[in-house]
């Protein structure tokens, strides 16, 4: 006889291999598929026997790019949430974490427990570009990489980001790590952050080793990116009736996956990798499809050989289905056992450092403001124009009037981003100003700004954004709104200035009313917390802004905010 245990019965299950549902019998033994059959035969024990009354059953969701930190959560309370969506194994990029705590704090988030298998990437790109342009609190260099290699829960490079190192400067630290990676674990993935880039650009990016991005895509990016070799791994953004019509048009099925890449607090609280699977079935993605794409190509991309699959030997991660119209979960398994029968008691607290990052001078509401010669009339300055969808921003120039000695920005119907260095290297501030955020008087802080997570401040109003810069550092970091002069969002963020340790449910609260008071200020975008966190993340096209100035994201040179003036 052989002792297994679980039998299930009467489910549908799905075939990754003709992408289709059929009436099996399946066996589990020890957390693995051991058989499936028409009908299993009577050599087997079964310890319990699942009666599914038609449900159907896919294996479980493997979401191949993700940032936990997007969740704001640690690692245990974030995979206590998203594996009741179906999410059974992640592959995180961590770079959030590195990027404020080094390579220690990167470990110690490495070690949290979780409900989840979660794999990890080194952290590629720490900082984002380079120590001239952006101060972090750690640094992600060659002994580095070195220590991680030799970690099995690494499995991937992660997203390499820096556009400049990557394809003009041979020598950059950047393209050392992805030979570093090349010698020492010649079959493992190297991840890509490739933004709106194509033909000889798009190239250099292959050239140097990079076959993955998984940023904001067009139907012409995605087939060019294919038809190149590269894999392309679909987030939210880049979800539309066009992108998702080329992928079945040329039967791009195996050359691409659905991600999550960030998801907020007060989006996980509704989903995970199950909403981009219900969007992309909106947008015209086969179920059947859609399913292979989160399941069996991240599998394959990530050289899992163990999962991914419902077949014997696999890893016996399961999720059952209601219905397939309404992709409606019934129930989730993890190596053969329902999660209300999983726990985690063996959680591993952060350093005390973790909850004392913030490291920054007082300010006031002078320190927010442009000051001029006195003798100036107007003054021509360069101004960061934020879209209305996704994260891209424009350069514009903008004439301003100046009454003595200080630019009057707020007249133009503009804010004020004012960048603050966080980890108490150089005390350092940058000023600039931005068009199309908020309108109202009031200001935002937070301390999760990609990917340095210096202080950052925008506002209308100085008075307000010196009471937004002072709360925010003294809870050591946050995500925070206030309006006239009163803070009426808060969601505290105590670890390393970008982590709660509360619940997603709490966290995912506390985040909705920052967005709402967000957009009470006049805050336009599809995702504002996104868009504003990534006004300061130096890969994304095409200007941004960081603790050491305002630069040109593709020729990393600085901008100067005010131009000539007139007297």
């Amino acid at each position: 006889m052989i002792k297994a245990d679980l039998k299930i019965i009467n489910g549908q299950i799905y075939n990754t291999f003709t992408r289709q549902f059929a009436a099996k019998e399946v066996a589990i033994v020890d957390g693995e598929f051991f058989q499936i059959a028409d009908k299993l035969s009577d050599d087997f024990e079964f310890k319990d026997i699942l009666d599914l009354k038609g449900s159907y059953v896919i294996p479980g969701l493997i979401d191949s790019h993700m940032h936990i930190e997007s969740s704001m959560a640690t690692p245990t309370n974030f995979s206590e949430t998203a594996i009741r969506f179906g999410t059974t194994t992640v592959i995180a990029d961590a770079h959030e974490i590195a990027n404020t705590s080094g390579i220690k704090g990167l470990k110690r988030f490495m070690d949290q427990p979780s409900l989840i298998d979660t794999f990890f990437a080194i952290p590629s790109s720490v900082p984002s570009t380079n120590p001239e342009l952006e101060t972090t609190g750690g640094i992600i260099g060659l002994e580095e990489v070195k220590e991680l290699l030799v970690d099995p829960r690494i499995i991937c490079l992660g997203e390499a980001m820096n556009f400049k190192g990557i394809t003009s400067e041979p020598n950059s630290l950047i393209r050392k790590i992805i030979a570093l990676c090349q010698k020492k674990r010649p079959r493992m993935p190297l991840e890509g952050h490739v933004p709106n880039i194509s033909k000889e650009d798009l190239a250099k990016f292959i050239f140097a080793g990079i076959l993955s991005d998984h940023t904001q895509q067009t139907p012409s990016l995605i087939k060019e990116k294919i038809e190149n070799g590269m894999f392309i791994q679909l987030q939210k953004k880049s979800l539309n009736k066009e992108n998702i019509e080329t992928i079945v048009k040329n039967h791009f099925y195996d050359y691409s996956a659905l991600v999550t890449d960030d998801t907020m607090a007060d989006d996980l609280i509704n989903g995970h990798l199950n909403s981009i699977i219900k969007l992309a079935v909106k947008y015209g993605l086969p179920l059947e499809w859609a399913i292979y794409m989160t399941t069996y190509t991240p599998a394959q991309h990530m050289h899992f050989q163990d999962r991914g699959v419902i077949a014997p030997g696999k890893i016996a991660d399961f999720v059952v289905l209601n219905n397939l119209d309404g992709f409606s979960i019934k129930n989730v398994y993890k190596r053969g056992v329902p999660i209300d029968k999983l726990s985690i008691d063996d959680e591993k607290p952060f350093a005390s450092e973790e909850y004392h990052s913030i490291h920054v001078p007082n300010r006031s509401a002078k320190d927010f403001t442009l000051r001029v010669s006195k003798d100036l009339k107007k003054i021509t300055a360069n101004v960061i124009e934020i879209a209305a969808k996704g994260t891209f921003t424009k350069a514009v120039k903008k004439e301003l009037l100046v009454k003595d000695g200080i630019v009057d920005w707020q007249k133009a119907g503009l804010a004020l981003l004012a960048v603050q260095e966080r980890y108490g290297k150089t005390g350092q501030l940058t000023l600039a100003l931005v068009s199309n955020s908020i309108n109202k008087s009031g200001a935002i802080a937070t301390t999760w700004a990609h990917d340095h997570h210096n202080l950052m401040v925008l506002g209308t109003n100085p008075d307000s954004m010196a009471i937004a810069y002072d709360k925010v550092a003294s809870q050591q970091g946050g995500y925070l709104v206030v309006k006239d002069k009163e803070i009426v969002a808060n969601v505290q963020l105590p670890i390393a200035g970008i982590i709660s340790d509360e619940p997603i449910d709490i966290i995912g609260h506390k985040l909705k009313k920052v967005r709402l008071a967000m957009k009470d200020l006049g805050y336009v975008n599809t995702n504002e917390i996104m868009s504003l966190s990534t006004l300061s993340l130096l890969v994304s096209p095409s200007i941004k802004v960081s603790d050491k100035g305002i630069f040109d994201v593709k020729t990393q040179t600085k901008i100067p905010l005010l131009l000539a003036g007139e007297e």
